[in-house]
């Protein structure tokens, strides 16, 4: 809820549901995820979440705000994890079968981490990462810089010599597509997209790429956005 860009971002409606809700839905039709958790923080302000979580019946667990890297370890404890699906609740396009696409090369190739923004091919909004156990261990106990703790993954991904790193990628590039929730241009930009399937809400990413580039006027309500750094936060 705590979003400095666009405050109480999760929680926003996308055509009768949350944001939140969206993504968690998409990603329960996921094949390859065994079970779905919501880690939020401690803060009083989520407790909207929490309430958001138990209307859907969604398991939650709260942590640290600004340690996000202990957040997930400790909610990967709780629930005996031994590999992690990584998926941010700002990215309500989620595509399930992307998803599954990258942790079924996670589970062929047996790296320590597996991620499909690594080398960003697809628009960013898709993004998955798959790691071990051990290697979120790891890093929870070597991660020392604040944005590797804000960020979760950082620690893994900029040690290739500690970690074994696999990179999931589309033969086309369609990475100056945004189709991530950071501001309110990016929610008027998904609100359209929602508003367009109606009658289609299982729509997939490959749907939503069909239609942008039927409607290219589509991509200009939040093609001036600039990402955020990675050290930012």
């Amino acid at each position: 809820m705590g979003s400095t860009r666009l405050p109480g971002k999760v929680l926003r409606d996308l055509e009768g549901e949350t944001m939140l809700a969206r993504v968690m839905r998409r990603l329960g039709r996921a094949r390859r995820i065994d079970s779905l958790l919501v880690a939020t923080t401690d803060r009083a302000a989520d407790d909207a979440i929490v309430e958001e979580c138990r209307r859907h019946k969604l398991p939650v667990f709260r942590g640290d705000q600004d340690d996000v890297l202990d957040r997930y370890f400790r909610a990967a404890q709780l629930v005996k994890a031994d590999v992690v699906v990584r998926v941010t609740s700002d990215c309500p396009l989620i595509d399930p079968e992307m998803t599954d696409q990258t942790v079924a090369a996670f589970l062929e190739a047996r790296p320590d981490y597996a991620a499909n923004n690594l080398v960003r091919t697809y628009p960013r909004g898709l993004d998955t990462e798959v790691f071990s156990m051990d290697a979120l261990a790891n890093a929870w106990q070597q991660a020392r810089k604040p944005y590797e703790r804000s960020h979760v993954t950082p620690y893994i991904y900029e040690h290739p010599a500690d970690f074994r790193i696999l990179t999931v990628t589309e033969d086309a590039d369609y990475s100056h597509h945004r189709w991530t929730v950071d501001t309110a241009e990016d929610l008027e930009f998904v609100r359209t997209i929602y508003s367009r399937f109606k009658e289609k809400p299982d729509f997939l990413w490959r749907d939503v790429l069909d239609l942008v580039e039927r409607e290219p006027q589509l991509t200009e309500l939040n093609r001036s956005i600039e990402q955020k750094a990675l050290h930012e936060g």
